[in-house]
């Protein structure tokens, strides 16, 4: 086991319920560190710490810097803490380190064969996937994703394997804490501007990100999407191995889809690699699940696993929590849920819905997530929602940011033209509307980044109660 840096043996995360933040919690504890934080309220995550020893206060306090003698050796931060929180200024005035999440999640890193998995969409689902398959090949590694993996229940884990591997988010520019050995990156399109500012400083940081590749290492990118493409010939001008994949690629090493079939329960790709053509079969319905799996594929024959074991860990794939996720039948109608909050992601998984309804509608519940993208981007949303047959949108879910005045969800509710659209703002009336819409055979998905998932089992409860009453 390679050495916990003097920083992390005890260390105290604030937000520990976070996605990224318990992950890490989890891998200190399973080091051996002692592990204390903060949060706002009680979750599954906070739970599952203190089951497995971490000290976990509920709310903000200086005085929650003391859960262990001698107080932390560093204090532990997403960007989403802001300078006034109690702890991070206690933290300051008593000299404790502070460090940012990346950096303790590359603290984790050293000593291991790294795999960071970039891009604006399909980062989770990739780095899960890349971790199945490679848990498939025995290698047993590292892991640290934004979801839990529906195999374990689990969003981070310390293996014995050597290899670490972990989704690298560009939201904030944090990922350039990260050396990895192999990089991927599925795809480059606009977002987080909120942070970035422009177009330009947001392409330019996973520029920054590819530089910090190991020597000798690999970047695997997906030939097909414009801005992925030019990161890797500029990465191949400077000399740094790279590896393609999708329907335009040509390289000896790249993975060429030949054709995708898709299925109700997933899909089957058919890929030419290394002059052999392989089915890789996938469990997660779209094509965009598929090029997420060959980034996998790809990643994971770099860190030494064999290509068939890969293929065969990647059809066992089951998912990710809220990517896609089924939550219930209610007699006939199907209700799932799942993350896509940029309108790219809305428009594919709303084509891989389509294919999974079969004949029946699709419905959509659509929570936007932050005032500035919504304003930015409302057309392109309501252009990928007009692929649904119908949509309840709800307000936005700000998360980070205050709200806008005019920035609603109906900003992008009155630009959806061809289906039935319904703005509904409040959750308990949005429930009993799409009670009232579906009709056995739909397929309902409830969509977005905030507290939408919620929406699926109050919709499946009042759908049987109506059963049961009717």
């Amino acid at each position: 086991m390679a050495e916990l840096p003097d920083a992390l043996k005890r260390a105290h995360l604030v937000g520990v319920g976070g996605a990224g933040m318990s992950g890490i919690a989890r891998i200190l504890l399973a080091r051996g560190a002692q592990v204390s934080g903060s949060d706002a309220k009680e979750s599954r995550a906070v739970l599952s710490l203190r089951a497995q020893g971490a000290e976990i206060a509920l709310g903000q306090s200086a005085d929650n810097l003391a859960a262990f003698e001698g107080g932390p050796s560093a204090l532990v931060v997403s960007t989403a803490i802001k300078e006034t929180n109690p702890e991070l200024v206690a933290a300051r005035e008593r000299g404790i380190p502070v460090l940012h999440r990346a950096q303790a999640l590359a603290g984790l890193m050293e000593g291991h064969r790294v795999a960071c998995i970039a891009g604006t969409h399909g980062k989770t689902s990739t780095t899960s996937m890349l971790t199945v398959a490679l848990q498939h090949c025995r290698l047993d590694p590292s892991f640290a994703i934004g979801g839990d993996l529906n195999e374990s229940g689990a969003n981070a884990h310390h293996g014995e394997g050597g290899i670490f591997v972990a989704e690298a988010d560009e939201s904030d520019g944090s990922f350039l804490a990260y050396s990895p050995w192999v990089a991927v990156v599925t795809n480059v399109e606009p977002d987080h501007l909120d942070h970035h500012g422009t177009v330009e400083a947001y392409t330019a940081i996973f520029a920054e990100f590819v530089a910090r590749i190991e020597p000798g290492g690999l970047l695997v990118v997906c030939g097909d999407d414009e801005a992925a493409n030019k990161l890797g010939t500029r990465a191949e001008a400077d000399g740094v191995r790279v590896w393609r994949y999708g329907r335009t690629v040509t390289g000896t090493d790249d993975a060429k889809v030949l054709a995708y079939t898709p299925a109700a329960d997933g899909g089957v790709v058919r890929i030419s690699l290394h002059g052999k053509e392989i089915d890789v079969r996938v469990a997660v319905p779209g094509e965009h699940m598929a090029l997420n799996a060959l980034a996998a594929l790809l990643a994971g024959v770099e860190l030494g696993a064999p290509v068939e074991g890969l293929a065969e860990g990647l059809a066992a794939f089951g998912g990710v929590r809220r990517r896609f996720e089924f939550k219930g039948r209610a007699g006939d109608v199907r209700v799932y849920d799942d993350y896509a909050h940029h309108p790219t992601e809305v428009a594919a998984q709303l084509l891989a819905v389509r294919t999974a309804a079969g004949s029946g509608r699709v419905i959509v519940v659509f929570q936007p997530h932050m005032y500035s993208r919504t304003k930015t981007f409302s057309k392109e949303f309501a252009e990928a929602l007009s692929l649904a047959d119908e949509v309840i949108m709800l307000d936005v879910y700000g998360a980070r940011e205050e709200p806008e005045p005019g920035v609603t969800g109906a900003l992008i509710a009155e630009r959806i033209t061809g289906v039935a659209v319904h703005y509904e703002p409040a959750f308990d009336v949005a429930t009993r509307l799409a009670a009232d819409l579906v009709k056995p055979g739909d397929l309902l998905v409830t969509m977005g980044a905030g507290d939408v998932t919620q929406l699926g089992p109050e919709i499946l409860a009042e759908l049987d109660r109506r059963g049961e009453q009717g």
